[in-house]
């Protein structure tokens, strides 16, 4: 019998074992920041042109040299000097245990398609919601991405709050919602209301403080703001850790707004809840165990590979209101609530890949203490990175960071357009290849911003980083 090479364990165990070696010397050379840029430096254009060759009809190449392209053409998240986006170097154990879900490939709609996954995911639901101070009737769902996740939350707050059931009777069966959200809460929420329904005038804005944080004197006018407008307000979106700046909103005093006006109360923690891990720095989440959902994204603060978002819901029941509707073919029965093994129920996701198996694996094998110590780590890092900012006479540091995100400019004596100098000094780093940082704008006015995510990343990576800057800007 002729063995497919397509499907052969003996290919797949060469390839594998080379692979695995490639995989481990490129993590070495990126680790140490040796022998590569950061990001690589082809424009769109061409790099598409060098990937357009026409596929071959039969099988042919190997695996390897594809790879190696890869990894010549990516950018490098594992490099201490990737300080950009908030995207984290995954934890080699948790690459190694999203193959094995990658290639067991199991569905996670309903239990039988993918019954070990399963009730891997409720126990990291119950583990997730204790650590945000919650009991046992807590539940929740994985979901791919924040973006996701705040949508399936504001969905639940909209079918428990609306006062109408508008799953069944539609936006228009009721009056016109709203939800009172900061200055500077992620793009994410307003899209969901939007694709909701809800228009533009669906995220009411609430005035943040100097700090960027929301201002909870400000609710009461947003709120009285909306009424005015016609709109019923149904909750308030907090956030722990913003994507701006990094920003923890006064949680608790959003929950007292929401406890006199009988709101629902969500926390877009997607960034900043790991800090729950952190003895030290949990008391930047005071307030959101009186939260009615929270976001959680395990693809940034706890090194899993994207995309592994928790929604998190205090009242468990609440997790069955995003999608209720009945699917006969995979979810038998008559009270959805008893079916918390089809989760497929609380999620838009029907085919969903096993998401829990990596951080499941990595919490069992490497234990909880590895990720309070990227927290903490990364804070630091980020607290010391601030302090050489605002000591340093031709900088300046945007906002004390909260967490491991810091916004800063340059600013030598005499430079008069400050905003055109930081948008080139951003462009001259990419095309460098020697660091990777982001750019923002907060409140009209242009900011290098990173986020801190790599635990090989030291203090002198950052000096080093604020010296190129001064040598791209005067040259």
């Amino acid at each position: 019998m002729t063995t497919d090479p397509a499907t052969d364990p003996a290919r797949f165990r060469e390839d594998g074992h080379r692979l695995v070696d490639q995989l481990a010397d490129y993590l070495q050379s990126a680790a140490a920041g040796r022998d590569m840029p950061v990001v690589p430096a082809t424009p769109p254009g061409p790099l598409l042109e060098r990937w357009s060759a026409p596929f071959p009809e039969d099988p042919g190449g190997q695996l390897g040299e594809l790879v190696a392209r890869l990894l010549a053409d990516s950018t490098h998240i594992h490099h201490p000097r990737y300080v950009g986006y908030q995207v984290t170097p995954t934890l080699p154990l948790a690459a190694l245990a999203d193959l094995a879900a990658s290639l067991l490939n199991n569905g996670m709609a309903a239990f039988e398609g993918g019954p070990a996954a399963t009730v891997m995911e409720a126990r990291l639901v119950a583990w997730m919601a204790a650590q945000l101070g919650w009991d046992a009737g807590a539940d929740g769902v994985l979901t791919s991405g924040g973006s996701l996740g705040n949508l399936t939350a504001l969905l639940a707050a909209r079918q428990v709050k609306a006062g109408f059931d508008v799953w069944s009777e539609g936006a228009h069966g009721g009056p016109r919602l709203a939800v009172l959200v900061g200055e500077y809460t992620h793009y994410s929420i307003s899209r969901a209301l939007q694709i909701m329904g809800w228009g533009a005038g669906g995220a009411v804005p609430v005035a943040s403080d100097a700090h960027f944080r929301l201002q909870p004197t400000a609710l009461a006018q947003a709120h009285a703001q909306a009424h005015a407008q016609g709109r019923k307000v149904i909750a308030v979106v907090g956030s722990a850790g913003s994507t701006a700046t990094g920003a923890f909103d006064p949680l608790a005093d959003i929950a007292d707004f929401c406890g006199e006006h009988d709101l629902w109360f969500h926390v877009d923690g997607a960034h900043g809840a790991s800090a729950a891990l952190s003895p030290r720095h949990r008391t930047l989440l005071a307030g959101i165990e009186r939260a009615d959902s929270v976001v959680w994204d395990a693809h940034k603060m706890l090194a899993m590979p994207a995309l592994a978002t928790a929604v998190l819901f205090r009242e468990g029941g609440h997790s069955y209101e995003a999608f209720a509707q009945e699917a006969a073919y995979l979810f038998p029965g008559s009270d959805v609530r008893e079916q918390w093994y089809n989760r497929g129920l609380r999620t838009a996701e029907c085919t969903k890949r096993m998401i829990s198996v990596p951080l499941f694996a990595s919490l069992s094998l490497l234990g909880t203490k590895v990720f309070t110590q990227l927290v903490d780590d990364a804070f630091d890092l980020a607290r010391r990175f601030g302090e050489r900012l605002a000591a340093a006479p031709d900088f300046e540091l945007c906002t004390p960071p909260e967490c491991n995100i810091v916004c800063f400019r340059f600013v030598p004596p005499g430079a008069h357009d400050l905003d055109a100098l930081q948008t080139r000094v951003h462009l001259q780093l990419g095309a460098s290849g020697d660091f990777f940082v982001a750019r923002t704008t907060l409140r009209g006015n242009v900011w290098l911003r990173t986020s801190l995510m790599n635990p090989r990343t030291t203090i002198a990576d950052l000096d080093a980083l604020l010296n190129a800057i001064r040598a791209l800007a005067l040259a």
